[in-house]
């Protein structure tokens, strides 16, 4: 079992920046891919980026690419989402997961754990 709880959310004007982090309780925090993902008022959950066990590899949706960059601190069991570059299209909110498998997906359906998401609103 994982606990995830996501902070620093808040409001940010447009070309501004936000890092994310979310606190991973339980056991075996690296061996698990962690993702993030968010959902703007009246649309659906929309994956932003997943990040292997060790790090090493990452995988971002297009809408974020070069603007969003996720990490992860295993000694300290969280994972981060440095975002710059903000759009009030990246208002959302804005979700932790875990997935206990090797593989990064970008389908929500295939993640275990989830946090409560931060909220994020990015004025124009």
């Amino acid at each position: 079992q994982v606990q995830l709880v996501e902070s620093g959310g808040g409001l940010v004007q447009a070309g501004g920046s936000l890092r994310l982090s979310c606190a991973a309780s339980g056991r075996a925090f690296s061996r698990y891919v962690m993702a993030w993902f968010r959902q703007a008022p009246g649309k659906g959950r929309e994956f932003v980026g997943a990040i292997s066990w060790s790090g090493s590899t990452t995988n971002y949706a297009d809408s974020v690419k070069g603007r969003f960059t996720i990490s992860r601190d295993n000694a300290k069991n969280t994972v981060y989402l440095q975002m710059n570059s903000l759009k009030p299209e990246d208002t959302a909110v804005y979700y932790c997961a875990a997935r206990g498998s090797v593989v990064l997906t970008t389908n929500s359906g295939d993640y275990d754990y989830w946090g409560r998401g931060t909220h994020i609103t990015v004025s124009s």
